[in-house]
């Protein structure tokens, strides 16, 4: 199965409308939103099963039993995070607890152990027609890159006889994205033409080629600074990647979104455009 993985330097380039217009156009079967930190993908694509829900389990944090303590304070003391709060009896504040285990080796009376704690929840919509990945990071869990690892891994189990997969990855350069761009294909980057576009897409340009995946651009919003855009294109030409066309801006876009429709289910300039750039990539991936 070829995967296709798409990405965006920063938040807000139309990352996840593109992939949403992709999903469509190739009526993928396979698909994933690797976007643990904020997913939305699941918003303008339809599915008709339940998912299967499951925990997923990070770092383990520091767990103080009450009845052992003897409220030495060596642990709060000894912790550099300041995860160890002291009211009544001494707790364990999670956001803050980095799992690293001193508060256990100090305690004298063994009152401190290492606990599992869930750190996400990763769901996967399966039948016959199709299979969707995905999950959910918990407010300041770590472990993003792991999660997402996990999430390609339930896709590629479910849909092992599928052609190519689809995937919706974070914007950046971060974890997430590290683990997403791990044995992909090809990498499609949806780039915008303003200043930090620029900057952050020669970012991800950046960390991409150090998978040595081949690596493809397109351009959303394209009308907005033609100067721009093209200074992107000559970018392109220069680091010699490949260059999947432009994409208008279209107010007609926000409203598909905002009722949950993919920029390919209406009649509209950017969905004519998408057709184009995905084509193209597609070409390009086989």
């Amino acid at each position: 199965m070829k995967q296709l993985l798409i990405l965006s330097g920063k938040g807000g380039t139309g990352k996840t409308t593109i992939a949403s217009a992709f999903i469509k156009l190739s009526k993928a079967k396979a698909y994933a939103d690797c976007d643990v930190d904020a997913p939305n993908l699941h918003l303008i694509t339809e599915q008709s099963v339940r998912p299967e829900k499951t925990d997923y389990y990070g770092l383990p944090k520091a767990k103080i039993d009450p009845e052992l303590c003897i409220q030495c304070d060596k642990c709060r003391e000894s912790c550099r995070f300041d995860a160890i709060l002291q009211y009544k009896n001494y707790k364990i504040n999670n956001f803050a607890c980095e799992g690293c285990g001193v508060c256990e080796a100090v305690c004298p009376v063994g009152a401190i152990a290492l606990k599992p704690a869930v750190a996400g929840e990763l769901m996967l919509y399966s039948n016959e027609e199709k299979t969707f990945s995905t999950a959910k990071l918990k407010m300041g869990s770590g472990n993003s890159g792991m999660l997402v690892t996990e999430v390609k891994k339930h896709m590629n189990s479910a849909a092992t006889y599928e052609h190519i997969a689809i995937i919706d990855g974070s914007p950046g350069i971060g974890c997430p994205v590290i683990a997403s761009l791990s044995g992909v294909d090809m990498v499609l980057i949806v780039a915008e033409p303003s200043i930090s576009g620029i900057s952050d897409l020669e970012r991800i340009v950046k960390t991409a080629g150090k998978f040595r995946v081949m690596t493809a651009i397109c351009i959303n919003k394209y009308d907005t600074n033609l100067k721009n855009t093209e200074n992107i294109e000559k970018l392109c030409k220069k680091r010699g990647l490949f260059f999947m066309g432009r994409i208008p801006f279209d107010s007609e876009a926000v409203k598909a979104v905002n009722k949950g429709q993919t920029i390919v289910d209406i009649d509209c300039v950017s969905g004519a455009a998408v057709k184009d750039v995905y084509n193209n990539t597609i070409q390009l991936m086989h």
